[in-house]
This record gives structure tokens, sequence and C-alpha cells, in this order.
């Protein structure tokens, strides 16, 4: 049997990666995970990672490819057994290696909706491990720009940013870092509207 492959042997936990194996022609594929492998005969036992650590995605543990979502960090290990004719024909072992999650971040602004010439809070949430950086991208009907900001830590968090422009804009974090690693699946994006203000009128008094 071909050596079975995952397309990383590093995920972050709340991932989820396909493990494979290339097909021969008569076997048939059980792939099982291992989250404790001290004194373990793989050919002898079974399985025994708990689904609250990592699980097939829907249930399905056969066929040349699995999914499998990750879902605590540590050392895990998966073992795919090929039958042939009810027979087993062979077992591989593989490694996999969970990491704490990616950081993310969470965009909100306060207000929603402005007047020329006023300002709102833009704030910026994280998860993960200080310090952390991230860019943030500004979009409007003058084009998009990126904006980085860097060392931000836990005591500034949410990171607050007053906004004042001058036509509607979107704001996007498109990456973010922090001492783990670095996501770079954009946020949410929040929109802030911007109201022009009316032409001003004369007052007329009207005396009886």
């Amino acid at each position: 049997m071909a050596p079975a492959m995952a397309q990383t042997n590093i995920v972050y936990a709340g991932q989820t990666f396909p493990l494979s194996v290339i097909e021969v022609p008569g076997d048939t594929y059980t792939w099982e995970l291992y989250n404790e492998v001290t004194g373990v005969n793989f050919a002898a036992v079974p399985g025994n990672c708990p689904a609250g650590e990592a699980f097939f995605t829907g249930g399905i543990n056969t066929g040349t490819t699995v999914n499998v979502t990750w879902l605590k960090p540590g050392i895990y290990f998966f073992k795919v057994t090929a039958v042939r004719e009810g027979c087993t024909n062979n077992l591989k072992v593989g490694k996999m290696t969970v990491l704490e999650s990616l950081t993310t971040a969470i965009l909100a602004v306060n207000p929603g909706e402005i007047c020329t010439g006023e300002t709102a809070n833009l704030s910026v949430t994280f998860t993960g491990n200080e310090p952390w950086s991230f860019k943030l991208q500004i979009k409007d009907q003058n084009g998009t720009t990126v904006q980085e900001f860097t060392g931000i830590s836990a005591s500034n968090n949410p990171f607050m940013i007053p906004v004042g422009p001058t036509v509607t804009t979107e704001y996007t974090v498109i990456e973010v870092t922090d001492s783990l690693g670095v996501q770079k699946d954009p946020s949410t994006s929040v929109s802030l509207t911007v109201n022009l203000l009316p032409r001003s009128s004369r007052i007329y008094l009207k005396i009886y």
C-alpha cells in the first residue's frame, strides 16, 4: 500500500484537512485516529481519539480520502488499513501536529452612521496571543488603501481607531498576526455610512 498522506502535517485547532492514500485496485480503506500511542500496537488497538479532540467530518472514515476536523492542540496519529476480500492487506500510520488556533480580528464601528465632519470609533477585537499586528483595508468610492498597525498589546485589546471619512467607507482586516502565526482569511467587513450635511438656508421671521 502507498504511504498515507496529508496536505500538511501541521494544522491549527479548528481546521479541517484531508488525509489520503493512493488507491490500489481491489483494496478498501478504513481510517482511525489516535491521541495516545504510548505502548500502542497499531495493528491490534483501534483508534482511541475522543471526538472532542478530533473527528472524521461527516462521520466518514472510509475511502481513499477522508476529512478530519482537529479541535484541540496536541500530537495525533492516524492509521489507514487496507483490506482486500475481507483480509487485512496492510496498514500505514502518519503523524499530525495540531497547534493553537490562528488569531482572529473582529471589527465593529460605532456609530454606524455619521454626518460629514463627524467621527466614529472603529474597534478591532483580537483572539490569540499578544502582541498583534494587522492590515486594515479601507475601501470607498475613490478606491482602496491599506494601513498597517503593529505592536498591539493585550491592554489595548480591543484596539480603537477614530475614523472620520467624508464618504461612506468599508473596513476589512485582511491579515492579522499574533505570537503564534499569521491569519490571512479576511475578517467580516463593516461599513460606515457618511451623510452629507444639508445646504444652509436663510431663516426668515414672519412678524404679524
